[in-house]
């Protein structure tokens, strides 16, 4: 029986990024496990573990990955560089229909290729099995919290991408001193676990929406906010979760009261361009809004969050919206309120990240795609097959044709 080739891309999306889909020591993990595969990764300057780390566990360098059965990668792979008849895996960005890859939908179908979502791929109650959503919600709270340093010189801490590793970048946290800030999060998955995480690291204390709306403290606290916390139906029914997620546009928004005695916003809810957005321009021009810095890691560019009216970058995080005039501002002014919009967040601590993630594509998918699928995960998550879309994906018939 032939084996299965397995192949790792090098990343040659721009900007470049540097994570990988799996390290070298999960490479040699995948092996050991699936002996009837052969692995191959594509030699690259840039990845957070180098070429040299994966010879070093005795991985096959190769540059041309054409012979190889199933493609993995991370970001976006260039058309020109798509193989056809391949079965690949990375994040495609196109179950929204963003317009900037329709041209890539479209490839992906003119080339047979099979494409599996990381994003598509979930278990039978549609949670999503794998990401990087822990590690933009760790990078993103950071950012915030030394947004709100930077805005006020209270401290200094280095920039997430400045550090090695996430152990290093705890060691910054060491140095933050926060005044007593009220701060709201948004959102329960894997993204507001990862804030939540570094808001524990940094012992700020938890408190409930009811508090945080309708008592002062002497210390920095925090409240998480899920979407029944927010929304209200607007018939007058009352929220359930199912309903909510088929039917976003029969509810309302009812954040305002927390614009007006919050400091500090870290979004990391999922939003449906369907439903309502968590506040308004007109509101953010209102005398009682107080947020003074939003780190909006959901990063959806004019949508949920009116000031996120762009994305910003690692190098570049931080740039202000004036509600006044609805224009971009520099970070820090006082008329405007600070924005962070990165959305790559995970590849400022790429080596921990692709770890964590490398992790689950072994021990979660890697048994469906090599072995039995009862659930027929990966069938589920093929956006596109033989030259046609999937039935779960047939909405995007105008998008892909």
């Amino acid at each position: 029986m032939p084996k299965i080739k397995i192949g790792v891309l090098r990343e040659e999306k721009s900007p470049p990024d540097r994570r990988v889909p799996l390290t070298p020591l999960e490479c040699t993990e995948l092996q050991r496990a699936f002996p009837d595969i052969e692995l191959h990764v594509q030699p690259s300057p840039i990845r957070c573990y180098s070429n040299e780390e994966y010879t070093a566990f005795g991985i096959s360098l190769r540059e041309d990955l054409a012979d190889c059965d199933i493609l993995l990668g991370v970001k976006e792979v260039p058309i020109d560089k798509l193989l056809p008849g391949k079965k690949y895996f990375f994040f495609s960005h196109t179950v929204k229909k963003q317009p900037h890859n329709k041209k890539l939908m479209q490839a992906l179908i003119a080339k047979k290729v099979q494409m599996i979502d990381y994003e598509t791929l979930t278990d039978l109650e549609h949670n999503r099995i794998i990401g990087f959503g822990r590690y933009a919600g760790i990078v993103g709270a950071y950012n915030g919290i030394r947004a709100y340093g930077l805005r006020y010189d209270l401290f200094h801490v280095r920039p997430a991408h400045k550090c090695r590793d996430k152990s290093e970048l705890e060691e910054e946290m060491k140095r933050v001193k926060l005044p007593n800030v009220k701060i709201v999060v948004t959102g329960g998955g894997r993204v507001a676990n990862g804030v939540i995480e570094t808001l524990s690291h940094l012992k700020i204390r938890k408190v409930t929406p009811y508090e945080f709306l309708h008592h002062s403290f002497r210390e920095p606290v925090y409240c998480q906010l899920h979407s029944k916390d927010y929304h209200e139906a607007k018939d007058g029914h009352s929220w359930t979760l199912k309903e909510f997620f088929d039917h976003p546009d029969h509810y309302f928004s009812t954040f305002k009261p927390y614009t007006k005695v919050a400091d500090l916003l870290i979004t990391a809810h999922f939003w449906d361009p369907r439903g309502p957005v968590l506040f308004t321009k007109e509101e953010m021009r209102s005398p009682g809004f107080h947020v003074a810095v939003i780190a909006d890691i959901s990063c959806d560019i004019n949508g949920s969050v009116p000031s996120t009216v762009k994305s910003s970058t690692i190098d570049e995080p931080f740039y202000g919206y004036n509600p006044k005039t609805d224009a971009i501002d520099i970070p820090f002014s006082k008329d405007s309120v600070t924005v962070m919009a990165v959305d790559n967040l995970p590849c400022e601590l790429p080596r921990d990240a692709s770890d964590g993630f490398g992790r689950d594509l072994v021990e979660r998918v890697f048994p469906a795609l090599l072995g039995n699928d009862p659930e027929q995960m990966i069938e589920r998550a093929s956006i596109c097959k033989d030259g046609k879309l999937t039935k779960g994906f047939e909405y995007l018939k105008d998008y892909a044709f």
